[in-house]
This record gives C-alpha cells, sequence and structure tokens, in this order.
C-alpha cells in the first residue's frame, strides 16, 4: 500500500514538473498571441475607420465601399492570424501554400468575370463618367444607367439597352461628351452658290442666338465649309445641354431654313448631269 502511494506521488511530481515546463513553454506564447491579437484588432478597427472616412470623402459608390472595406479587412485580419499561428509554433507553411493554390484555381476559372470585377473596380475609383453621362466605349454610344461593379448598362440615342463587359471597357477608349457640360452639334446647311454669303451667316447666327435651348457660352458659330457644286456648304454648330441635344440637331435646322426663305437666300439647286447617247 505504502508502495502504491509512493508512486503515484511520483508519478504526480512528474506530471506536475512536465506541467511546469509546458507552462514556461507555452504561457508566455499564449500571452503574446493574445496581445498580438488585442493590439491588431484594434490597429484593423482603426485602419477601417480611415479607409472608410477616406471613401466617403472622396464620393466613393456604396456598393464599392462595401467591397474595399471587407477586402481589406479581411485580408488583414488573415495576415494577423497567420502571425498568432506562427507565435504559437504552429508551421504556417502548408496553409500558405494551400491559400496560393486555391487562389489560383479560382483565379483560373474565373478569368473573364475577375477582369470585369477588376475593370469596375477601376472604373468607380478613377471615375470616367457618371450616371447620366452620354459616353462611346467599346464602339457603342449610350447614356449612362447603371455602373455596376462587373457591369455598365447604357441607353442609346434609339433606345436600344446595351450592357458593356467592364474589363474590356475599362482598358479601351472611353469617350465621355458631358464631361465638361455641353455638347457640340455639328450641322451641314448649304445656299446657292451666287447668294450672299455674309447675309446667310447673319441670319443663321441670329436665329442662333434666339433659340431658346442653344447656349450663349460657348457662343454658336458657322463657317464656310466648302464651296463646289453649285453652292455654298457651312458648318453650322451651335452648343447645348446633353439633354436638349437632339432639340437643338433638329430644331436649329429647321429655324436657320425658315429664316433664310424669310430673307431671301436661295437654296441651292441640284446640278444634274446629262449624258448624251
Amino acid at each position: 500500500m505504502l508502495l502504491q502511494i509512493s508512486d503515484l506521488t511520483g508519478k504526480t511530481q512528474v506530471f506536475l514538473n512536465e506541467l511546469k515546463v509546458l507552462a514556461a513553454q507555452y504561457v508566455p506564447k499564449i500571452a503574446g498571441a493574445i496581445i498580438l491579437y488585442i493590439i491588431g484588432a484594434w490597429i484593423i478597427r482603426k485602419m477601417g475607420g480611415v479607409l472608410h472616412r477616406t471613401m466617403i470623402k472622396r464620393k466613393y459608390d456604396a456598393s464599392l465601399q462595401s467591397f474595399l472595406y471587407s477586402f481589406v479587412k479581411i485580408s488583414l485580419t488573415i495576415l494577423l492570424l497567420l502571425s498568432i499561428f506562427s507565435m504559437l509554433g504552429v508551421d504556417i507553411t502548408a496553409f500558405s501554400a494551400l491559400l496560393v493554390g486555391a487562389g489560383l484555381a479560382i483565379g483560373t476559372a474565373l478569368n473573364g468575370s475577375l477582369g470585369n470585377f477588376a475593370g469596375g473596380v477601376m472604373l468607380l475609383i478613377f471615375k470616367p463618367f457618371k450616371l447620366g453621362d452620354l459616353i462611346e466605349g467599346q464602339g457603342q454610344t449610350g447614356t449612362v444607367l447603371e455602373l455596376g461593379i462587373s457591369n455598365t448598362i447604357i441607353l442609346t440615342p434609339d433606345h436600344k439597352t446595351i450592357i458593356l463587359a467592364n474589363g474590356p471597357l475599362s482598358t479601351g477608349i472611353i469617350v465621355n461628351y458631358t464631361a465638361h457640360g455641353s455638347l457640340r452639334v455639328d450641322l451641314v446647311m448649304a445656299i446657292a452658290g451666287d447668294d450672299d454669303i455674309d447675309r446667310a451667316k447673319k441670319v443663321a447666327l441670329d436665329t442662333m442666338a434666339a433659340q431658346p435651348n442653344v447656349l450663349k457660352t460657348p457662343a454658336p458659330e458657322i463657317h464656310v465649309l466648302k464651296v463646289g457644286d453649285g453652292m455654298v456648304t457651312f458648318a453650322i454648330r451651335p452648343y447645348a445641354l446633353q439633354k436638349e441635344y437632339w432639340d437643338v440637331y433638329f430644331g436649329v435646322q429647321e429655324a436657320i431654313k425658315k429664316a433664310w426663305d424669310a430673307a431671301g437666300v436661295v437654296a441651292p439647286v441640284p446640278t444634274v448631269i446629262q449624258i448624251n447617247k
């Protein structure tokens, strides 16, 4: 009986000694990991707050704000956890390789989608256009109805809805017709070759100045574009707001034609070429 008690006492002492060794080995690491987590989590929250305020100040799109905030927070959290595991003595080499492999596999499978996604992020950050702008991109022209993470939706002048992938759109040429608030309307009209050019120009300028949708600044212009074929051809260039572009395009032509008729400006007569057989 005494022998058994003595053996039990010895085993208990060995266990306590081993426990002390383990405590001396791991307690500092666990304490350090806890401190690292607390400090790291605090830094992540602070960085997230700074990022959020910066995006609000720069008026980033709400969907982009949510994505960037989540992306940064998750990325920093993963780095923090990897640092904690490494401090505790856990081998993170295999885990890191697994993350890299999974990232490559996902990237390969979603190559096109990720390209469109990245393009959407670039468009939302650099803002080459906004909702309501008239743009030309990827061979299509229309008013921007929606700018999403993967696609941009535009409405053409003939009311066709076109969906553009953000990847090619962000890397191609984008023409924004309304970035400066006004558009130039290019018109071509002609008078008879022997009519008074100065009178025709004055009538056209006065007519454009009287149109309510024609902007005063920049001022409308009229220039001789071509002389020949029995006529004088003018380049007529009023300016208009985007929403009034087509009103000016059609309205100015009609108004100038009526004004020329009233002022006695003669329209050109088409030249008919006869071939004698």
